[in-house]
């Protein structure tokens, strides 16, 4: 059975730290939604054997993807291959909404 998702259900806020909310997971791969308030962040940390895809969705964030460090806005995306540090900081004082693919799944 197709499983349909609509993006706002997934779109949950939490005042402490960075939500994440996922959307799909199999044994390969997991899609989650990252909801970020003004001032959050996912900090630097890195993945040995996963890539991971951010696109975002709504707002504009500072995404760090080994060295480098970019504002990207809704629309936009990069892809963090494993083995980089990589992490996201909203550095706006607007909620930033961003989808994120990881694969393969390390659970």
């Amino acid at each position: 059975m197709m499983k349909v998702v609509t993006l706002a259900d997934f779109q949950q806020f939490n005042s402490e730290k960075m939500k994440k909310n996922n959307l799909f997971q199999t044994e390969r791969f997991f899609c989650d939604i990252y909801c970020f308030e003004p001032g959050q962040e996912q900090k630097g940390h890195v993945h040995g054997n996963q890539d991971k895809i951010y696109v975002v969705l709504e707002g504009q964030g500072t995404f760090q993807v080994g060295t480098d460090h970019r504002m990207l806005e809704a629309g936009q995306g990069t892809l963090a291959p494993a083995g980089e540090e990589h992490g996201v900081k909203n550095h706006t004082n607007h909620r930033l909404i961003v989808l994120v693919f990881v694969a393969p799944n390390p659970a």
